[in-house]
């Protein structure tokens, strides 16, 4: 189910949320989104090219590793320059507000796709030049399991950022949004912030490696409430700036988001045409898929940014 790479792209799109006010209080809210900005363009370079690396890996080699046997072989891709991101964390880390564990968790993001950079590109000239062809797959078989180390290391240490940015960002958003109840009240921009707070959430547990039906079930009761509390606000003031549209893109979001939920809490499995789609890339076309409530999810994003924020 997990579609981290997408979730990331959008909330990056979704802009960060800076906290009211001047002076002091604003420069130090500055610093934060240039801090987290930083972390989050590293993510958004680099995660989905080192993901989909893995998996041109093991579409053609076993977990046990390769052979020299293989039908075909397809070898791997190779990742970005990681010089910038690395670069970008040491500056971002030494910004204020000052956050250990999130500094940390990005330090070792650094490190760990460095590492990584460096050994796709030492195993990309190896397959690329059919090396494996004079050795009969000798390097190739003393690679995987290093191969394997660098992604599962990679893997964690970016599931351990984005937790990281999420909890930063929900903070952030959670205090924006007390505060336009302060002083606005219960009103747009209100309804418009909790909806989009709500389907972060929800988009997180369901994308979560590991299916957690539970919290899955509350992410999608909180935010089908506070979408109905939202559309409600919208019907009863006529002179309201939520736009149709952000209503309409949170509405087919909840509506993917439950068939998502069903098919898991149900074991409903994809029919040979909905795999046909999954396996060339058109998963967004199937029904209850994580490729669905990604691309919904981003169209939510896209109509928050067009035109749902004040």
């Amino acid at each position: 189910m997990r579609s981290a790479c997408a979730l990331v792209l959008a909330m990056s799109a979704a802009a960060l949320l800076v906290l009211t006010g001047a002076g002091p209080a604003r420069a130090q809210a500055d610093s934060l989104n240039e801090k987290i900005n930083a972390y989050i363009g590293c993510i958004n370079r680099l995660s989905e090219r080192s993901y989909d690396s893995r998996r041109r890996y093991f579409s053609w080699a076993a977990q046990s590793g390769p052979t020299g046997k293989e039908r075909i072989i397809y070898g791997l891709y190779t990742i970005y320059d990681t010089t910038d991101c690395k670069r970008n964390v040491e500056k971002a880390n030494a910004l204020e507000p000052r956050d250990a564990a999130l500094e940390t968790s990005a330090s070792n993001y650094a490190e760990a796709v460095g590492i990584l950079e460096g050994l796709l590109k030492e195993a990309d000239d190896y397959y690329t030049q059919e090396n494996y062809k004079d050795d009969k797959m000798a390097k190739g078989r003393a690679m995987h399991p290093r191969l394997v180390a660098a992604w599962d290391a990679f893997a964690a240490a970016d599931q351990k950022l984005r937790t990281g940015i999420d909890e930063l960002q929900d903070a952030m958003t959670a205090q924006r949004i007390a505060e336009i109840e302060r002083t606005e009240g219960i009103k747009d921009r209100y309804h418009v912030e909790a909806v989009m707070l709500s389907a972060k959430r929800l988009m997180r547990v369901q994308s979560a490696a590991k299916s957690d039906i539970v919290a899955i079930t509350k992410a999608l009761e909180d935010y089908e409430e506070i979408l109905k509390a939202t559309d409600a606000y919208a019907e009863a003031n006529k002179d309201s700036k939520i736009g149709s549209s952000f209503v309409s893109s949170a509405k087919s979001f909840l509506t993917t988001a439950k068939q998502l939920m069903r098919r898991v809490r149900d074991k409903v499995p994809y029919s040979q045409g909905d795999k046909m789609m999954l396996d060339a890339g058109g998963g967004w076309m199937v029904e209850g898929s994580p490729a669905r409530l990604s691309r919904d999810y981003n169209q939510l994003v896209g109509s928050y940014n067009r035109g749902g924020r004040f």
